[in-house]
Parts: structure tokens; sequence; C-alpha cells
């Protein structure tokens, strides 16, 4: 495993937790949006019927060949706050996200702290 460089480039390849557990396909990176820099990830996970978008924080990602490692297990990102496939996340929600992973949910640039990329 190595950091990963440039996240983006890993959109569609699998995210693994802590043990190797695939929790699903890394759909896209919200970076900061006072520093720029990759801080969460939403993963595609559930099933058929219900698909949806969680989210992951970046922070400590490594790669593998083929997956995205994150440092969070598969169990509480699935429980993670998360948004409809074609959905957005909003503004009023970002706190929660950091929340659920015991983060602090700093200032960011105007009233959004995360940004699609």
């Amino acid at each position: 495993m190595f950091p990963a460089e440039n996240l983006r480039d890993w959109v569609g390849h699998a995210v693994i937790d802590p043990d190797g557990k695939t929790i699903g396909d890394l759909e896209a990176v919200y970076v900061d949006t006072a520093t720029d820099q990759p801080s969460f990830l939403t993963v595609e996970v559930g099933f058929l019927g219900r698909r949806r978008l969680a989210f992951v924080p970046a922070i400590g990602a490594t790669v593998t060949p083929k997956a995205v490692r994150v440092r969070y297990p598969k169990d509480l990102v699935k429980d993670a706050p998360s948004i409809e496939t074609d959905g957005e996340l909003y503004a009023q929600d970002e706190p929660q996200v950091f929340a659920h992973y015991g983060l602090e949910h700093g200032l960011g640039v105007g009233e959004r702290r995360l940004a699609r990329r």
C-alpha cells in the first residue's frame, strides 16, 4: 500500500476497510474548500434496489493495486450519513458527516466546507 496522491484517479475502484472488507466502489472525492485537499470520499453502498452514496473520510487513505483502503471499518461507513446516487450534500448536512466520524467541522469557504470534485 502507498499514499494516494490523486484519489480522483481511483474513481470506480473498490474501497476497502482496514481488514480488507469491500465497502463499495469509489464514486467521488469531496475536497475541503479551505485547503482544496481531499477530505471525504463517497462510496456506493447498498443493494440493487436501494443504492446510496455513503461518506467516508479520505484522511489516511492508501491505495493498493486494485483498491482504495480507508481507515474506517465497513460497518461504520455503512451507517454513515449518505445521499441518493443522484443526490447532493447540502451545507446544513455537512456537520453530521463530520460528527459521525468524530471529526470537527470547521469553517470552509463561504457556508460550505466540502465541495465535490
